[in-house]
């Protein structure tokens, strides 16, 4: 355990480093995640928006503000939402 212990300290603190603007040797992996549209994503999956809002764990008026462009999705949300965009089923098949 206490060498699991030490990797995990080791890492936190080469994170930190990597903060700090030091040179590290991590390793840094940047994801582009596409600007989605979420009226059509969630008009591929036949829900409503309230059944949709839902789905993906946002409040109505979340998934409004996004759909409306008031907002943009963040996060994971965002990359949620990119998935779906590929496989609008994948709220169906996750959820039965």
């Amino acid at each position: 355990m206490s060498e699991a212990y030490d990797r995990i300290v080791e890492g936190l603190n080469e994170a930190l480093a990597f903060t700090r603007g030091e040179t590290t040797s991590a390793v840094v992996h940047n994801v582009e995640v596409p600007v989605v549209d979420v009226a059509a994503i969630r008009a591929s999956t036949g829900l409503s928006q309230g059944a949709f809002a839902r789905s993906i764990g946002v409040a109505k008026g979340t998934l409004l503000n996004w759909e409306h462009g008031r907002r943009q999705p963040t996060g994971p949300a965002q990359v949620l939402l990119a998935m779906l965009a590929k496989r609008p089923s994948l709220v169906s098949e996750l959820l039965r």
